[in-house]
């Protein structure tokens, strides 16, 4: 690889790196916003759900524009944007306007992961594999050492700073791929003569907002209903408002030329849906790990901002080092035996919540957190491994858009199971609850993980024959 090359992976990475950076480092700063802003747990809870409802539909989206207005186009307007709302967060006079900016600050880094890859995937030929993982380093390990770097300079300089710390990043990436990335092609600026009703049509913008709100709606009358402790008239009207959104929003996809989310790919494709489904339950368990541990630790055991960070840090690194080493072994044997083996130390670690007590040693945390951390590098290798064995070619890009899609059902999914278990003020009953909910899941993704070796063999011959 030539040193043209390395530079744009750098520019490329640095940039890419923000969108999972931000989404872990404030799981320590939780109880610090509570406290700020004179919050309950449900209301705070939103600094979660913003940023990944946002993600969610931001990065399918971009990705489509990047067809149209050019990859680098996107990828700097991203820096911009993640620069402009990193700047003002914590100026916000209040959590409303916290979390419009923490709305803007995910669309401006989904920006640049929507179009990142690619432009790895175009500009370097050689040696692409190693780029891409080189890029996936730069994704896993930004969210591995999110709440390291969240819990050091919140002890130090304060919740702001997990906004300001982006800055350097932004200023580093924007020079560097400013100068690295080369120029969008002309043809790829096909949106000049493209008419707003076209451009709708194509990212499918009634989906997107039916989607979205319905959401939303749905999210906001099942917390409601818990911080309050009873089911009020507007609380039923504002859910089933969500659920018909929702169900519209099926019924819309499914006609759709050109769908936000192509429902219909699931049910051609059995095997593939059954890996997606199983990385939407691995993402709920292991965000729901991710997000309430920090609050377990700070709200419960009065650990410091600092230390949360430290030994969240044994997770991260359990994490990046069992990857490469799941790499290998997956190679060798399939992802069957990884999948399984993350399955039974997810359920471990599950069960070993379920027995803490409040005067359990803090220190013995890292024990979980290295069980959860080893599983969580299984998965990131093996449900990848199983996606490309369950996808026919001619859709992998479709497949790979899923996934990312049930990356972040899941991520919602648990911050929602942790509001509605913790209601308005996080407690270790409510944590034991969340570890038994968590042992279910983890138990059920044991046998889950056993059917991969008879999917893979189904999908090949269900791809054998179609081509016949």
């Amino acid at each position: 690889m030539n040193a043209r090359s390395r530079w744009l992976m750098i520019s490329v990475g640095l940039g890419i790196l923000l969108n999972p950076l931000n989404s872990s480092m404030v799981s320590v700063a939780i109880p610090r916003l509570q406290n700020v802003f004179q919050l309950d747990f449900t209301g705070v809870s939103w600094i979660i759900f913003s940023f990944y409802i946002a993600s969610a539909v931001a990065q399918p989206v971009m990705g489509k524009a990047s067809d149209l207005f050019g990859r680098r186009k996107i990828f700097l307007t991203g820096l911009i944007v993640a620069f402009i709302a990193s700047l003002i967060a914590p100026l916000s006079p209040n959590f409303g306007w916290l979390l419009v900016f923490r709305i803007v600050q995910s669309i401006g880094t989904s920006m640049m992961v929507a179009v990142g890859m690619a432009i790895v995937r175009i500009h370097i030929t050689d040696k692409q594999a190693t780029a891409l993982s080189v890029l996936s380093i730069f994704l896993s390990g930004a969210a591995a050492i999110g709440p390291f770097i969240g819990g050091v300079i919140i002890h130090w300089w304060g919740w702001p700073a997990i906004f300001f710390v982006n800055i350097p990043f932004v200023v580093v990436s924007f020079l560097l791929s400013w100068r690295n990335i080369p120029k969008d092609e002309p043809s790829t600026s096909v949106a000049r003569g493209m008419s707003f009703r076209k451009w709708f049509a194509l990212i499918d913008a009634s989906g997107i907002l039916l989607f979205t709100v319905g959401l939303v709606a749905l999210l906001t009358s099942l917390l409601s209903a818990k911080s309050s402790g009873q089911l009020s008239l507007s609380t039923v009207i504002v859910g089933l408002i969500g659920l018909v959104l929702l169900v519209a929003f099926v019924r819309h996809e499914l006609k759709a030329k050109s769908p936000f989310i192509p429902l219909r790919t699931f049910a051609k494709y059995p095997a593939m849906t059954w890996v997606n489904v199983e990385f939407m339950l691995v993402n709920v368990l292991f965000y729901s790990l991710f997000f309430g541990l920090p609050s377990y630790l700070q709200t419960v055991r009065h650990v410091s901002e600092f230390l949360t960070g430290i030994l969240m840090l044994s997770l991260g690194l359990c994490s990046l080092v069992t990857s490469p080493i799941a790499g290998r072994w997956i190679d060798k044997s399939g992802p069957r035996p990884a999948l399984l083996v993350s399955a039974i130390l997810m359920t471990l670690g599950s069960v070993w919540i379920v027995t803490l007590n409040q005067t359990s040693p803090v220190i013995s945390v890292c024990l979980a957190l290295a069980a959860f951390g080893i599983s969580n590098g299984l998965n990131n290798v093996g449900l990848q491994a199983a996606l490309f064995k369950s996808s026919p070619k001619e859709i992998i890009g479709v497949a790979s858009g899923l996934f990312n899609t049930s990356r972040y059902l899941g991520t919602i999914l648990s911050s929602l199971l942790i509001g509605i278990v913790m209601g308005n003020k996080f407690s270790f009953e409510g944590f034991q609850v969340l570890g038994i909910i968590l042992t279910v899941i983890a138990f059920s993704l044991v046998f889950m993980s056993r059917r991969h070796r008879e999917s893979g063999q189904l999908q090949e011959s269900v791809g054998s024959s179609s081509s016949n």
